[in-house]
């Protein structure tokens, strides 16, 4: 049960707000706008092509009435030229209009691309956090496609089909009008399938695209974690969360193709009906002398580009479904509101050195991450230029939100963060986090090179300062002992390095950054003793005249602090340097006994500091 339970769930990042077509049109033709010749000469080339088929009929009807039948073989070859132009026409406007609509999608899918990731790059860290990897990639891979698809194809069948219409309508009235009338018996039935179709295929649609990002979802989440997987020999219960999803994407895409599987042929049937009552009325004609046989040829030529647009429009309206449902999501993402930067924008490009380290004031700060409860509540403390500020306190106490106040990653609920005495929010987003270093406790090194990695922090630094930095971070000994040396590709999320090693780039990307502010994430909490000395070591050299925050795991690290604050239950309950909280008898003198007998027992009986603290707990 608790297995099913697992893959069964529901992401709640695959719900979306539900928009009408119209909407999801109205918002998406405007990716046209760049490219008003590529758009006007795709349709030019269609009618073009259009105009060669319209053609066809006529030399049809002229090649049985006014040769075969009336006995004229020397125009035969005229005729037989004719249809072959004819042809010749429809082919080389379809060809070029082929040409010119793949630059127009291309070209539409790559803005379109390119804004929503844009977009995403500029929404709020929250937003992320309820949202799953896979489900925002296949948006921007497998949504887009969709919504481009009735935005180029739409556009383009959906004009000519509407003229090929039309025209096919006026031609059979002018010829024809009996017959025409009678090729409009089928009509209520396509207008009402097509109806029908449209109220009842977004649902559908809807649901493929979410069980479509569901399986993606888990496949990146699989693929990221596969160590993970393997080492808890999760393998057999991986590939049945895995089957779950690809089922529930193929029963959702059987449902669309049944559906379709009805809808379409009945169409066809309905069309084929009213084809058969032509040539019933119309044999009858020609069989009376009411009508003669290049007449009724020349009738049905035109009765297939009346029917065949009216097909195509039952196709674009399955597009139009589809493209709802990518689009629903796709603008669901670009309604997102993003990160408020009400601050005038710096150019930090040319930096010509760095700022001297600021003072850091926090006044009765309050956060929440839903606007109810709060996580952090009346926190103030002041951090003088090159100070230390160490936080220190249980897992929940809020110390990971208070630093991802400062860079606005997430924004304050009461109160106010000031640097130099100039509140945060006043600074562009892109001034204020150019004040800042972060090195987290779990580093993510991106899927490149070394250099590239540490490069991250400044994209203008010279290699000589790559390799300064490098070498303050006690890394550049290990990468000259790589085979390719700085340009060693790091595998994805840094895999091919060790946790320490990982951990020493993240501090050289954060020195060749040169803020004068850094905030430390328990930086040392994930290593042995002996990294942990050398990170150490290079994170002292990063501290060196910046004012930092310091999260820490290891309260041997922050000794020398200029002031530790401790939290609990989103509250400072204790502030001072470690002396003064050592005689205090606090929370903190409760924390650093019990690391203390812990590391005391890792020395003596080798065991791992888990264990141990796991073991102290338990006693």
């Amino acid at each position: 049960m608790g297995a099913h339970a697992i893959s069964m769930s529901t992401d709640p990042s695959l719900q979306v707000r539900s928009r009408t077509t119209w909407e999801i049109v109205r918002r998406v033709v405007r990716y046209l706008r760049p490219y008003p010749w590529l758009a006007a000469g795709t349709i030019g080339c269609a009618l073009t092509s259009l105009a060669g088929s319209f053609t066809y009929p006529l030399l049809t009807q002229w090649l049985v009435d006014g040769v075969i039948v009336a006995g004229r073989p020397d125009r035969l070859s005229w005729a037989a030229l004719g249809l072959l132009a004819a042809f010749l026409v429809r082919d080389l406007g379809n060809s070029l209009r082929i040409r010119l609509n793949n630059a127009l999608e291309q070209n539409v899918i790559f803005d379109l691309r390119r804004d929503l990731y844009s977009r995403l790059q500029r929404l709020p860290v929250g937003w992320f956090d309820q949202r799953s990897s896979g489900d925002l990639a296949t948006r921007v891979l497998e949504d887009v496609n969709g919504v481009e698809r009735l935005l180029i194809d739409g556009t383009e069948q959906g004009t000519v089909a509407v003229l090929s219409l039309v025209g096919g309508l006026v031609v059979l009235f002018l010829s024809q009008a009996r017959l025409a009338t009678v090729a409009l018996l089928p009509i209520p039935l396509l207008a009402g399938g097509a109806w029908w179709y449209t109220r009842t295929a977004h649902r559908r649609y809807r649901a493929q695209r979410q069980a479509s990002a569901a399986m993606n979802s888990l496949l990146l989440d699989n693929l990221q974690g596969v160590r993970q997987v393997k080492s808890f020999g999760r393998e057999a219960f991986e590939d049945q969360r895995f089957a779950d999803r690809a089922d529930a994407l193929r029963q959702g895409s059987l449902i669309v193709m049944k559906v379709w599987a009805g809808y379409s042929p009945a169409m066809s049937f309905a069309a084929a009906m009213g084809t058969v009552a032509v040539l019933y009325v119309g044999g009858h004609q020609v069989l009376a002398g009411q009508l003669t046989l290049g007449g009724l040829l020349k009738f049905m030529g035109y009765l297939a580009l009346l029917y065949d647009p009216i097909g195509r429009l039952h196709t674009l309206n399955q597009m139009l479904s589809s493209a709802r449902a990518s689009g629903e999501r796709l603008f669901d993402v670009f309604d997102t509101a993003t990160e408020p930067d009400t601050g005038r924008r710096s150019d930090t490009s040319n930096r010509t050195g760095r700022a001297p380290a600021p003072t850091i004031i926090y006044e009765n700060v309050a956060a929440s991450y839903d606007g109810k409860r709060k996580i952090l509540e009346d926190i103030s403390f002041v951090s003088d230029p090159g100070q230390v500020v160490a936080l220190v306190g249980p897992t929940g106490a809020g110390k990971s939100t208070l630093v991802n106040l400062l860079p606005r990653f997430y924004e304050t609920m009461a109160g106010r963060i000031t640097i130099d005495g100039r509140d945060v929010r006043d600074f562009s987003l892109a001034e204020l986090r150019n004040k800042i270093a972060v090195v987290s406790q779990e580093p993510f090194l991106f899927n490149g090179t070394l250099r590239e990695n540490i490069l991250y922090g400044r994209l203008d630094a010279t290699l000589e300062e790559v390799e300064a930095a490098a070498r303050s971070a006690n890394c550049h000994e290990f990468i000259q002992r790589l085979p390719e040396g700085y340009d060693s590709r790091v595998g994805e999320r840094g895999i091919r390095l060790s946790v320490g090693e990982k951990q020493r780039v993240s501090i050289a990307r954060a020195l060749l950054k040169d803020a004068p502010i850094l905030i430390l994430d328990e930086a040392t909490a994930s290593v042995d003793t002996a990294t942990e000395k050398s990170i150490q070591e290079a994170l002292e050299r990063l501290m060196e005249q910046r004012t930092s925050l310091v999260i820490a795991h290891r309260l041997g690290t922050i000794r020398r602090a200029d002031l530790i604050l401790v939290l609990s239950g989103g509250k400072i309950v204790e502030r001072g340097d470690h002396a003064s909280l050592l005689a205090a008898d606090g929370l903190y003198h409760r924390l650093w006994t019990v690391q203390s007998a812990s590391d005391a027992l890792v020395a003596l009986n080798g065991r791992s500091e888990k264990e141990l603290q796991e073991h102290l707990v338990a006693d």
